[in-house]
């Protein structure tokens, strides 16, 4: 039986780190795509984010279809999924990056195979909530938050490991990332196939696949329509416009603007090409540290309601560092951004969670909380997208301002919604 669970942990470890490691190695690619390729930096934001809003769009389906049919055979589909669509994406860049003169002029047939490429991928991004799942379906109650300690360690190795693998294999070969990617996703497939038993019992006669459930809009309507948290929640929905926006094109910043590319020895082994790859790396560690070690301790002391604000403002220093740095100061004033980043971040993610859970009622929790992923992707793809045309039309410093002014509107609304002893709603 204990090996069993073993072997079960370790297939939801290797989903969870698959679907991270699947989007962060691709990380340093994607400026390539456009001082290599000359892809415009708005076509750069709807290919980024054309991933997230896929996602959003068929997450409700997987849930659904993983609670009628069980998670083993939901979870083999959505790996597969990613599989072709990395694979997909890997194939396109070879074929561009190659001297074959039959695909130079083939630009549009190039960029509509990546966003296939990505349109897979994202709709088969189910395997984070499935294999989220599968640790509910495996641990108590009372052992649930240490089981979904396996989330943030997965995507916090896949948020250090992928962008640093990325950029030296980018550096190397710009067909690299996308194999490696794309090998990793086969091999979860085959551990999954292999080693994964079915976790959840089906209910018989399950009518799951309403029409409603399966809607997003329905789903979010359901969020900004409740009275207690529909400002919180529309706080939580601009800060990841906000972050992803300017964390999308903050490695295309740091090579245009500080000349951060080539083989420019910078100190000991490391150039100049992969400090933008180790400045994101950097801000994953210092998120393992926030979320792993500190958050429970600065929750006692403070609460959920200060560490937000503290937070958003910690991002909006680091947004204010980047726009003020220069190429002589660069690396001193980039990585302590890239550090105000991550402790920002991992300050208002989960508190924000957490205020907004306190919010509601047991028989609410499920239905909001597995809602908020929704906004969440929505808010990701809306952001990556208005960043790559504010990058194009405005200049490269254009998405950190934009980042600050809509970060002041979320410590605005969140302001409004201090600590108190409402009564909460149930669902």
């Amino acid at each position: 039986m204990r090996l069993s669970k073993i072997g079960i942990l370790f297939c939801a470890f290797v989903t969870l780190l698959n679907d991270r490691l699947g989007e962060t190695i691709l990380l340093p690619l994607f400026p390539k795509l456009k001082t290599t390729f000359g892809i415009s930096a708005s076509t750069l934001g709807l290919l980024a984010g054309t991933y997230a809003l896929s996602q959003f769009a068929v997450a409700p389906l997987i849930g659904v279809l993983s609670d009628r049919y069980g998670r083993k055979p939901i979870i083999i589909i959505c790996v597969a999924g990613s599989v072709i669509g990395l694979g997909l994406f890997a194939f396109t860049i070879g074929i561009w990056n190659s001297n074959l003169p039959d695909w130079k002029g083939g630009t549009p047939i190039i960029l509509g195979l990546l966003f296939a490429a990505r349109i897979i991928d994202g709709a088969s991004g189910g395997t984070a909530a499935s294999a989220t799942a599968v640790l509910a379906d495996i641990s108590t109650p009372d052992q649930r938050a240490k089981a979904f300690g396996l989330i943030g360690a997965a995507f916090g190795l896949g948020f250090i490991i992928g962008p640093f693998l990325g950029g030296i294999l980018t550096a190397t070969n710009l067909n690299l990332p996308g194999l490696i990617a794309t090998t990793f996703a086969i091999f979860n497939l085959i551990i999954v196939a292999l080693i994964l038993p079915e976790t959840y019992k089906v209910k018989k006669g399950l009518d799951s696949l309403k029409k409603r459930r399966l809607n997003p809009i329905i789903q979010l309507v359901n969020i900004f329509t409740n009275p207690l948290i529909s400002r919180l929640s529309f706080a939580f929905f601009l800060f990841f416009v906000a972050f992803s926006g300017l964390t999308a094109f903050l490695l295309l910043y740091l090579e245009e603007v500080f000349h951060w590319i080539g083989n420019e020895p910078v100190i000991f082994w490391v150039t100049k090409g992969l400090l933008p790859a180790i400045s994101l790396g950097w801000v994953g560690i210092v998120a393992i540290v926030v979320q792993g070690g500190l958050i429970g301790k600065l929750v006692r002391n403070f609460g959920e309601w200060r560490l937000t604000l503290s937070g958003v403002g910690f991002i909006i220093a680091g947004c204010l560092l980047l726009v003020i740095a220069n190429e002589q100061n660069a690396i001193p004033v980039v990585f302590t951004a890239c550090t105000f980043l991550a402790v920002g971040s991992g300050l208002v993610v989960p508190a924000l969670r957490a205020i907004i859970s306190r919010k509601l009622t047991s028989s609410g929790q499920g239905a909001i909380l597995g809602n908020l992923q929704g906004l969440q992707s929505l808010g990701s793809f809306l952001g990556i997208y208005g960043a790559g045309l504010a990058y194009k039309e405005l200049g490269p410093s254009s998405p950190f301002w934009l980042g600050m002014l809509i970060l002041f509107a979320v410590s605005v609304l969140i302001a409004g919604c201090p600590p108190n002893k409402n009564k909460k709603l149930a669902i």
